[in-house]
């Protein structure tokens, strides 16, 4: 019998955000991740216009996106996708799900990435159920030594059925850095060095990006 081997899906992991600015939290958690699971690239996928964060200032798209080139350039097994950004309207994860899948042909199995906390959020968020549909996986990334509760993916699975089959838990370094943070620093006039690519950095001041308007 021949071997199916060809048949194997590439393994593709989905890191959606802002990046408003990408920093080394996110790039940690990514490469963490891709190397647990194998995976043969880590797709980061900046949002057009994000539902959930309607009112807030966010950067230009452009500009999200020159920082997430600069600080992805540099790791081979990185991928920036502008399916997000190049969609008018909100950002639903499932619609970008949709987009991606109908990019690449059935042999992908994607794994779409999400910080533990978001995990609570989940079956709040706009059709859980297709975007479970979508994914081989839903990894959840959580710090080292992290003890689950014995009925959370129970709990989980009541409130968006489908998840706990799909649902793989991942421990990866946390690095306590927020974009929020980040941007409140730059408009202070304090430093962000060493909490992400010098590159990056370097582009925020060049392109006065975060100062606090004058």
């Amino acid at each position: 019998m021949k071997s199916h081997e060809h048949h194997v899906a590439r393994r593709v992991g989905i890191l959606g955000g802002t990046f408003d600015p990408v920093h080394y939290g996110h790039l940690v958690i990514a490469e963490e991740v891709r190397t647990t699971l194998d995976l043969a690239v880590v797709i980061f996928v900046p949002g057009g216009d994000p539902p959930h964060k309607q009112g807030e200032n966010i950067t230009e798209a452009r500009h999200r996106l020159a920082m997430l080139e600069l600080a992805t350039v540099s790791n081979p097994y990185f991928s920036i996708s502008r399916v997000d950004m190049d969609r008018p309207g909100p950002s639903y994860t499932v619609e970008m799900l949709r987009l991606l899948r109908a990019q690449w042909q059935e042999l992908t199995d994607m794994y779409f990435l999400i910080g533990w906390d978001s995990l609570e959020d989940f079956p709040t968020w706009y059709d859980p159920g297709g975007i479970l549909k979508q994914l081989a996986h839903l990894v959840a990334v959580h710090r080292p030594g992290y003890i689950e509760e014995p009925s959370y993916r129970e709990r989980l699975e009541r409130q968006a059925p489908g998840i706990a089959a799909r649902l793989l838990a991942i421990p990866a370094p946390q690095l306590e850095i927020s974009a929020t943070d980040l941007r409140q620093r730059v408009a202070d006039g304090r430093p962000i060095k060493y909490q992400l690519p010098e590159t990056v950095e370097r582009y925020i001041y060049e392109q006065g990006l975060y100062k606090k308007a004058e």
